[in-house]
């Protein structure tokens, strides 16, 4: 079962964690799933960047992000190279995946989903 490593976030996951991911799971939910609360303004359908995350290990085995999610990343706070939504990033099969939740998103108020 594919593994992501999510590094620690100062509110989200203090402690960093390493959560058992079924193939075919996105990011997101994966996270959400695993008590991890972060940010999902649009409930998970790609039309928004609160989820976004950058993605430290893994980043070359997944499939390149549609033109709808490099068009909301051009927005997203802290943008770098491995940047993704992970509304929109699926674990795939043997694939490890290590993640950062950057400090910030473009939300001026946590949606408290």
């Amino acid at each position: 079962m594919p593994q992501i490593v999510v590094l620690p976030h100062v509110e989200l996951c203090p402690e960093g964690a390493v959560l058992d991911v079924p193939t075919g799971t996105s990011v997101c939910r994966a996270l959400l799933d695993n008590g991890i609360e972060i940010e999902h303004a649009c409930e998970l359908s790609c039309a928004c960047t609160t989820c976004h995350v950058i993605v430290r290990e893994g980043f070359e085995a997944l499939a390149p992000a549609e033109d709808e999610e490099e068009d909301l990343l051009d927005k997203a706070w802290g943008l770098e190279p491995t940047s993704r939504l992970s509304c929109q990033t699926i674990v795939l099969a043997d694939t490890d995946l290590v993640v950062e939740i950057p400090k910030y998103t473009i939300n001026h108020a946590k949606e408290n989903h």
